[in-house]
């Protein structure tokens, strides 16, 4: 039987790139790049090859193979594998640059940063520390061609060839023989006497002042070139000048030397290393530090290098938020440091954690989320976001804090390209429908609406058909002026998507009951999308011809090729303006209400159900009239209003909003604000309350409580200029007309279905709702009377029993 003696280098796990050796230091030693062969990742391959008759330098290689083996310190360069044959030797480290390399690459793409080389400096320094002080070694090869440079910028400290005890029970120094390396040797050296008195650091101290002259002037020609500090800072040069001091006494040891340039205004003294010293130690921080870190990490992210970012941050703060519970504070510096990662590394690193993120409970990590989708939404792809990221996301509509279901609305502007037809057509305009009937936010039903008239391209044919004239009717009727407003806007920039029919049996009915409305703003709008309408009428009425060519849109499937528009609406959804109710509001957290499902309004008799349309792709058209160019300037500049409006946020206030989540579960909904401004109105809550006396929206959805006054200085909706023309003193005739008689019909929360807007209070219903509040203020009366009974009862209390104030 014959065997076969196996190649160990063949079998090594790591293999050599045929690229040729980047170099090493001086000596035998070859700098070649490799990778592991199993997972393709880059390592970096010190090669010596063993030649007869230099039995002295293999000896000096196999104790740097050994000490390199041994020696572990996040500044020294880590080993990672070996190999020792007769022929050869191979250590296998990180993967690495040599620093002369890396400082000339860097100088051609416009040079290192002073941090940069502070920080540099700082960590070789620190190696040495940890040599001298902790393992009594001496490294005897301190210069250019032992500092090695990683990916993400941290300088390591090789070249352990010629290292030595400190202590002299390994021998003295070994012997060099490489005039390259001798030059940079302290000038007590040439001393063979040894009468001077020196420390076990000063050679090396020595050796790194060269090392300083070296990185801020290039190659030291000669020892004597020390004398001139060159280009070295000048907050460097004192304690430069000790290092190259020729009485080795005075030279400092590597930790003295730290302490030195740390001081305020220090050479080692900014925000770079002060950044990247707690990032070395964030596993034994606070959680207090590391939020307070987090939050201030963002504004510096700017001035610290790419690679830097990539590499030693991003692992950080994905660690952080895996492990160490950082929550919402990673979030903002982990999408800016997103901005330098390619599609497939962003897609590879960042998406899982984004995923992972909004299946949290965390409301202030929910908000953060919501605010900057913007910027990772071009990453996520539809199976993502169908079925992880928007079953997590419609909670939000659910939500007791008025914050998270705003920013949940103006969030869909950005997901509804990506969303399936279950979820656009059916789950969302389920929520839409409810928010906009039932929520008691002004604002937030007006954003509803808004939403709505910007993703109207994206929905199918017969979905369109059914909600957007019923939902824009129902916005025509809200307390809410600015609600008002905003379903004037979507009838006109959605104005391409309704029949001949339908704009002159639906909605100029509609617009024309607006023309007499208590608000100028309403008024004007309503008499500029009129005349839009009449005029694609008249047009048509002229030409007949062109009924096909203005409806070409009605019955067309929904298109996601107006991506583009979308493009320009989402800085619309994700940036606030004026914030009416964000300063009245502090909503307290319910246990998340499950999915509630809203009961269907029957279609009544002789409405039929629309019949589906051909799938033909939407184009979004302009205003097709043929009017003076007097009208056509007004018409698109009612259409431009869409995007100036002032809707009212509540996002201004997000920083307070999630700093007082204590508040959320303590304190019960302030005040209501989008109250209407004239004083014969209703107040908001007493009309949504209306509604909600007509059925029941599912579990978790909380009886709105009293309306309790504005706090002082609050200012009313009427106070505020939300876009229309400037007050004048002049009386408004409208005033005395109310917004909504008690003979208009009311909408049904219910439902969008066809013409569900008409017709919908009937006297049944108002009575029905009159008996829900007066049941309502019985039961508070007893709930008083019994509180204040027990309150005035005398006597010691029972074990157990609760101390009312």
């Amino acid at each position: 039987m014959w065997f076969f003696a196996r190649d160990p280098v063949r079998d090594f796990p790591f293999e050599l790139s045929p690229e040729p050796p980047e170099g090493g230091p001086p000596g035998p030693w070859a700098l070649h790049r490799g990778r592991k062969k199993a997972t393709g990742s880059a390592v970096s391959i010190f090669v010596y090859e063993v030649k007869p008759g230099a039995e002295e330098q293999t000896q000096v290689a196999k104790a740097a193979f050994k000490r390199l083996k041994t020696l572990r310190h996040p500044n020294i360069l880590a080993y990672i594998d070996g190999l020792e044959t007769e022929k050869c030797l191979h250590i296998v480290t990180e993967a690495v640059t040599p620093l002369g390399t890396y400082l000339k690459a860097r100088a051609e793409a416009g040079g290192l940063k002073e941090q940069e080389l502070s920080w540099g400096l700082h960590q070789i320094v620190k190696a040495l520390s940890f040599l001298v002080n902790d393992c009594n070694l001496i490294h005897n090869n301190v210069c250019m061609a032992a500092v090695f440079v990683d990916r993400a910028g941290e300088w390591k400290l090789g070249g352990l060839d010629y290292m030595y005890s400190a202590q002299g029970n390994g021998g003295g120094p070994p012997s060099k023989g490489i005039p390259e390396l001798e030059q940079y040797d302290p000038p007590e050296l040439a001393d063979n006497s040894n009468r001077a008195v020196k420390e076990k650091w000063s050679a090396d101290m020595w050796r790194l002042g060269c090392l300083i002259w070296e990185v801020f002037n290039g190659s030291l020609p000669r020892a004597a070139a020390l004398r001139n500090p060159g280009k070295i800072p000048k907050s460097l040069v004192t304690h430069y000048c000790e290092l190259v001091g020729a009485n080795p006494k005075v030279r400092p040891n590597p930790a003295r030397f730290l302490q030195n340039c740390r001081a305020p205004g220090g050479f080692m003294s900014n925000r770079f290393v002060e950044t990247n010293l707690f990032l070395e130690e964030i596993q034994i921080k606070e959680p207090a530090e590391k939020q307070k870190f987090f939050q201030e990490l963002s504004k510096s992210l700017d001035s610290f290098p790419e690679d830097f970012c990539r590499h030693k941050v991003l692992p950080q703060l994905l660690t952080a938020f895996e492990f160490g519970n950082a929550g919402a504070v990673v979030l903002t510096p982990l999408f800016k440091v997103g901005k330098f990662l390619s599609a497939e590394e962003y897609q590879q690193k960042i998406i899982p954690v984004v995923v992972k993120m909004f299946s949290s409970t965390d409301r202030a990590m929910r908000i953060r989320l919501l605010q900057q989708m913007e910027q990772f939404i071009q990453y996520l792809d539809e199976p993502t976001v169908n079925t992880q990221i928007f079953p997590h996301v419609v909670h939000g509509f659910l939500d007791t804090n008025p914050a998270i279901r705003e920013q949940t609305v103006k969030s869909m502007l950005l997901l509804a390209p990506k969303l399936n037809e279950a979820n656009l057509n059916v789950e969302l305009m389920k929520h839409f429908a409810r928010l906009q009937a039932k929520d008691d936010q002004g604002p937030i039903r007006c954003n509803t609406t808004v939403c709505l008239g910007k993703i109207g391209s994206y929905l199918s044919a017969s979905t369109r058909h059914r909600v957007l004239t019923s939902a824009f009717s129902r916005a025509t009727k809200d307390p809410f002026a600015p609600s008002r407003v905003a379903g004037v806007l979507g009838f006109a920039a959605t104005h391409n998507l309704y029949s001949m029919d339908d704009c002159a049996h639906k909605i100029l009915p509609v617009l024309c009951g607006l023309t007499v409305d208590p608000e100028k703003s309403v008024r004007d709008q309503a008499f500029k999308t009129i005349r839009s309408f009449l005029s694609k009428l008249e047009s048509v009425s002229e030409d007949p011809t062109q009924l096909a060519e203005v409806e070409k849109d009605v019955h067309a499937a929904s298109s996601p090729g107006t991506g583009g528009a979308a493009a320009s609406w989402a800085g619309w959804a994700v940036t606030g303006v004026s914030s009416l109710t964000s300063k009245l509001i502090r909503a307290h957290p319910t246990p998340m209400p499950s999915e509630t499902t809203v009961p269907q309004r029957p279609v009544p008799e002789g409405n039929p159900a629309p019949a589906p349309a051909p799938d033909t792709p939407v184009t979004s058209g302009r205003w097709e009239t043929q009017e003076e160019e007097k009208d056509s300037a007004g018409d698109s500049a009612s259409a431009d209003r869409w995007d100036d409006e002032d809707w009212g946020s509540l996002e201004q206030e997000a920083e307070s909003v999630l700093a007082q989540q204590d508040d959320w579960s303590v304190k019960g909904p302030g005040s209501r604000a989008g109250q209407v401004s004239h004083p014969d109105h209703r107040p908001v809550e007493s009309d949504w309350n209306r509604w909600e006396a007509e059925g029941s929206w599912g579990q978790g959805w909380q009886e709105p409580s009293s309306v309790e006054p504005p706090p002082e200085g609050t200012r009313l909706a009427s106070e505020y200029n939300w876009g229309g023309a400037e007050p004048s003193d002049k009386g408004d005739p409208f005033a005395a007309l109310s917004v909504r008689p008690s003979t208009q019909p009311r909408p049904d929360p219910d439902s969008w279905g066809e013409d569900s807007w008409e017709g919908l209070e009937a006297e049944s219903r108002q009575v029905k709702a009159e008996l829900a509040r007066k049941k309502r203020e019985e039961r508070r009366r007893e709930m008083e009377a019994k509180r204040a009974e027990k309150k005035a009862t005398k006597g010691p209390m029972k074990l157990g029993a609760r101390k009312l104030d």
